[in-house]
């Protein structure tokens, strides 16, 4: 079998990076150029995309700035409507996503 289709099947989120790393990927941007649409330096975003740093607890400012610059809704990023991520389908190579095709572990270079 080459690959599997489920229609609706989301990963789920437990975390605020892996929804963070996961807009990222889809919408094709580097750490870098998230961390420049937001107008922050890179080792600030990598500190909330690693975790080291909650994106909720940081200034309204600057987390609208990053929210933003992942073309994501501020409300709905507040009340928690991106636990469920991008669809997915499986196939000899992994989890991929459907609106990309790209490796869930991929990441963008």
């Amino acid at each position: 079998m080459d690959s599997i289709m489920a229609s609706g099947l989301q990963i789920v989120h437990f975390h605020e990076k892996e929804v963070l790393r996961e807009k990222r990927v889809i919408l094709g941007l580097t750490q870098q150029q998230v961390a420049d649409k937001a107008k922050i330096k890179l080792q600030q975003y990598q500190k909330f995309e690693g975790g080291e740093r909650n994106l909720r607890t940081a200034s309204f400012n600057l987390a609208c700035r990053v929210i933003e610059a992942l073309e994501m809704d501020v409300t709905s990023y507040y009340h928690g409507e991106y636990v469920f991520g991008e669809e997915v389908f499986w196939d000899d190579e992994g989890t991929k996503y459907v609106k990309t095709g790209k490796l869930t572990t991929e990441d963008v270079e």
